[in-house]
């Protein structure tokens, strides 16, 4: 078929069709199916959009009862409740030096400061609900549009994401729920988000957003919340002075803080390619701005251009890098302050929260959280002044000693620790020594400045406030001279016996630092010369009394203990300076602080008050007084520390003093094997003290030891007094209380002075509390008739040769000795002082009693021997001997005649051409037989004695034998007589 043909049947069909449909048309049978058709039409679509309808609202309730059933937990808040839970902007704690002086924020996680709306740019406002919430303004909490479009994106995945929430919605969920990604959470947000707005003004609900939201990091690297935090933090300005450009920067950091901060997390700006996200978001927001018609477009473009990395604020240290060990400190204070405070308020006493480590734990923990989040002002005592010259003091020091290996005390083995970054143990290597001191102002007991260390980074130990260490002759004037004066046991002018003895708890006699002995010494001399034994005689006399107790609890010695074994209420050895635990810089520096305030302890303190940011004061000291001392007391101890400044064991720190008027009494100390070296010193203003010492109890190098911490403590004091004269030099001394005396004493006793003490030059004078003056004349010392037996003095009987006796000596009362217990010394010498001159020397000591003879006489004397014209012998063997006689003959055939006596074993004969011969005499006048002679002059004579001598010989051994046979006679006839 070709293509003619077949339009041709087509068109026929066609024709036909269309005759057949115009003739159903005039019929009307068309337009009756077709209504029928559009009925049956418009039925079914009535039918979908009712069954449309019907699924909304079916979906709109499952959906509202979905709902419903998510929030179905959430309790209906108050707006009290609404209130305290959105304005908690979780604000950080500040820390200030006294005088209101700002010192730091309190370390936190983040960083955050207040302020009102009032005092925010209004360029800042703009760009923040520009950015992040454009209908701010109208909406009720939520904006449905918005919500729709988030969930859209979120389902397509879309790489652009503008977010749902309005910032109503972001204050709910920073403040009262988590930032938990699910339905519920939403859903209690947009809950919460209306009942807000129901409650709160606009400009209420964005002030809380500008508080509470995060903006990254500031210079220092810290993470920062608020506008203001971020203000300063970034661009070092007020949030009120904020210009535009600074303004959209700032407003951009919220969606991603640390992805468009410009500071690395360890402070200082990112470099180009960090900064390029933060740059562009600000332009971003410049936009929207533009947009909204906040700016015009020459606002824009000058934003825009604005060189905002030149206003970047430099990277600086933080305070905690600049003042760690303060910082520390008064943070760690501030939770033991408030642990009380919150106790308190729930009803618990210090007394319960001291009992249970379970209730001390729970409200520590809360004073910890209430610290970081609750904007208190803390407000110390710590000049910062004085602080600063004391941190460069220590800094600059250059004679601390040498650094050494740190090994442990009892194996000797170096320390090992665990490397942080490897986890393997490493040794600890060489340390430095360690300095720690404390300034503290008698009066109030205020804590004005303290040295925590040499380098923080090498110690965290803060050696001023927590380190314990034994406090070696610093314990001294506060545990045994002091109490024992209050006591009325001791005054500055008794006199104590530093000789060596068997004390209760020591295994041998303890000794000086010396190593020997001092003998009869002043409670004056004993302290500022610092002697151990002294200062143990005088403890051992009152520690029946609890001294510790009595004295030592009341100065604020809390590390005092009982433990098995061991008592340091008990042990002699605490008087010098050993307890258990150790004390700390604080407890020793407060304790002699208690003298400067004459007599009355003031517990320190560094935290003056704590207050709200509201200005409510929650904590304030209050400072309370106790008598410890009487006036007298603390006086006399005043007036004998004194010594040790101008002549005793801390001249050191005297001539390290630029101003050497400065009324200061203080003490030396040092501890066993020399691990330690104390000065602490007070004048009537403030008390200051140092040690120096290893970590890990080191000995400190021997030589000059305790002169480097004099002269540390001396250079404290110089650079405090430069910045606070009136504080540090006080133009006043120690004012003299009533009822202080001065008397006169024996220097071998204490008493008052005898004629014999007066005539050998012993009397000595000091200061005494009038109630405790001596009262006794001294006794120790006597004149009598005596003799030398040895070294020993011997009462002289009525048979002693009056030749031997010394008639004007001075000698040690035997009773007297005997009643102190002297008498029974190992070496009864240790009571002369070392160094002795004067009187001193011309003392004796007396044997006990008088001496018992065997009534034989003694032996002679031997190896007589003439030198020149000097007799010399040897001592007789017999022990009660009290001196020689010299005999002479001019030939040995001549009579001999006595030409005189001596003590000693040699003499000086008269002259020459003699022949001499000694006789040793006893205590009873017995003479020995002669000693062998000796010829001193011309030689005949010599020979003429010599043949003498042999005649001599021959007539004594016949002489002998005659009386021999005599006596054997005489035996037999009084053997007869007793026969018959």
């Amino acid at each position: 078929m070709n293509n003619k043909n077949f339009f041709h049947i087509c068109w026929q069909y066609i024709q036909k069709g269309w005759h057949s449909f115009w003739e159903l048309w005039k019929k009307n049978k068309i337009q009756r199916s077709a209504r029928i058709s559009y009925h049956i039409i418009w039925n079914i679509m009535l039918f979908f959009i009712t069954l449309a309808i019907i699924g909304f609202f079916f979906v709109g309730g499952l959906g509202a009862g979905y709902f419903a059933s998510l929030v179905s937990d959430e309790e209906i808040q108050t707006k009290e409740e609404m209130s305290t839970a959105i304005y908690n902007y979780e604000e950080t704690s500040e820390l200030y030096f006294a005088e209101n002086q700002f010192l730091s924020d309190v370390q936190t996680d983040l960083q955050r400061d207040e302020v009102s709306l009032d005092k925010v740019s209004e360029f800042v406002k703009k760009a923040i609900i520009a950015t992040e919430d454009e209908y701010f303004e109208t909406h009720n909490g939520v904006v449905p549009k918005a919500i729709l479009r988030a969930v859209f994106q979120e389902v397509t995945n879309a790489q652009t994401k503008t977010g749902g929430s309005t910032l109503t919605q972001q204050i709910i969920k920073n403040q009262l729920l988590t930032n938990e990604v699910s339905f519920e959470r939403k859903a209690k947000e947009m809950l919460l988000a209306l009942r807000l707005e129901k409650f709160f003004e606009k400009d209420e609900i964005l002030e809380a957003y500008l508080n509470i939201v995060p903006f990254g990091r500031n210079a220092s690297g810290q993470n920062i919340a608020g506008v203001q935090t971020a203000a300063q933090g970034i661009f070092g300005v007020n949030a009120a002075d904020l210009n535009l450009a600074q303004s959209a920067y700032i407003a951009g950091l919220p969606q991603s803080p640390s992805y468009y901060t410009p500071f690395v997390n360890n402070g200082g700006l990112k470099d180009q390619a960090g900064l390029e996200p933060g740059l562009t978001k600000m332009k971003t927001v410049l936009s929207r701005m533009l947009d909204a018609g906040y700016i015009d477009k020459k606002q824009y473009d000058e934003a825009v251009n604005y060189d905002i990395v030149a206003d970047f604020k430099k990277p600086e240290d933080s305070m905690l890098e600049e003042y760690p060990w303060l910082v520390k400190e008064l943070k760690e204070r501030s939770i033991d302050i408030l642990t009380n405070v919150l106790a308190e308020q729930d009803g618990y006493t210090a007394e319960d929260l001291a009992s249970s480590d379970v209730l001390q734990e729970e409200y520590q923990i809360r004073a910890e959280r209430e610290l970081g989040s609750n904007g208190y002002r803390i407000h110390s005592t710590i000049d910062k002044k004085l602080y600063d010259v004391f941190q460069q003091v220590a800094k600059s020091y250059d004679n601390y000693g040498r650094d050494k290996l740190a090994v442990n005390e009892n194996t000797n083995e170096p320390i090992m620790v665990e490397n942080p970054e490897t986890g393997e143990m490493e040794q600890l290597g060489l340390q430095p020594v360690q300095v720690g001191s404390i300034l503290i102002e008698n009066s109030t007991g205020r804590i004005l400045s303290f040295v925590g260390g040499r380098d923080f980074e090498t110690s965290q130990y803060n050696h001023a406030t927590e380190t314990r260490n034994p406090n070696g002759s610093t314990m001294k004037p506060l545990a045994a001279y002091a109490p024992a004066m209050e006591l009325g046991v001791v005054q500055p002018g008794s006199v104590v016996a530093d000789v060596a003895k068997n004390f209760r708890g020591y295994n041998r006699p303890p000794t000086n630092y010396t190593g020997g002995y001092y003998g009869l010494v002043s409670v004056r001399e004993a302290l500022y010369k610092s002697h151990n034994i002294s200062a143990l005689q005088v403890y051992d006399k009152i520690l029946d009394q609890n001294p510790a107790k009595l004295f030592l609890d009341k100065m604020g010695f809390d590390g005092l203990t009982e433990v098995q074994g061991h008592s340091d209420y008990e042990n002699l050895s605490l008087t010098l300076g050993s307890p258990y635990n150790g004390v700390t810089v604080e407890e020793n520096v407060n304790a002699y602080a208690t003298f400067g305030n004459m007599g009355n302890f003031v517990d320190a303190y560094m935290i003056e008050k704590i207050e709200t940011k509201d200005g409510k004061v929650v904590y304030e000291h209050k400072g309370e007084s106790e008598e410890v001392f009487s006036p007298q007391t603390s006086y006399l101890t005043i007036d004998m520390m004194r010594d040790v400044l101008t002549r005793g064991t801390g001249t050191a720190a005297r001539a390290t003093l630029t101003n050497k008027s400065v009324d200061w009494a203080g003490k030396t100390g040092t501890s066993n094997d020399f691990q330690d070296t104390w000065f602490v010193a007070t004048n009537p203003n403030v008390t200051i003290g140092t040690w120096m010492g290893y970590d890990y109890n080191q000995q400190l190098d021997s030589q000059g030891y305790s002169s480097r911490n004099n002269i540390f403590w001396g250079k404290l004091v110089n650079a405090a007094t430069e910045v606070r004269p009136e504080l540090m030099a006080p133009s006043q001394s120690f004012e003299r209380p009533d009822g202080i005396v001065s008397r006169s004493y024996c220097a071998t006793s204490g008493d008052l002075p005898s004629d014999v003490c007066k005539d050998l030059g012993l009397v000595r004078t000091d200061i005494y509390n009038a109630k405790y003056v001596p009262t006794e004349k001294d006794n120790s010392l006597i004149r009598e008739n005596y003799v030398m037996v040895g070294d020993k003095a011997v009462l002289a009987s009525d048979k002693t040769p009056s030749e031997f006796t010394k008639e004007e000596g001075a000698i040690f009362n035997p009773e007297w000795l005997k009643e102190k217990g002297y008498d029974k010394l190992s070496n009864i010498k240790q009571l002369i002082p070392r160094n002795a001159s004067g009187g001193w020397l011309k003392l004796t000591f007396p044997n006990s009693g008088t001496l018992k003879t065997n009534g034989e006489n003694p032996n002679p004397p031997s190896t007589l021997q003439v030198s020149g014209q000097t007799l010399k012998w040897n001592d007789s063997s017999s022990s009660d001997v009290v001196g020689y006689r010299i005999y002479r003959s001019s030939s040995s055939s001549d009579k001999f005649q006595r030409v005189g006596s001596t003590t000693s074993t040699s003499f000086k004969v008269p002259d020459n051409n003699a022949v001499y011969h000694i006789r040793a005499v006893d205590y009873s006048g017995l003479e020995s037989r002669p000693s062998k002679s000796v010829v001193y002059g011309d030689t005949k004579v010599e020979e003429k004695k010599k043949k003498e001598e042999g005649k001599s010989e021959k007539e004594t051994s016949s002489s002998k034998d005659v009386k021999k046979e005599e006596k054997k006679e005489s035996a037999k006839k009084e053997d007869k007589k007793q026969e018959e």
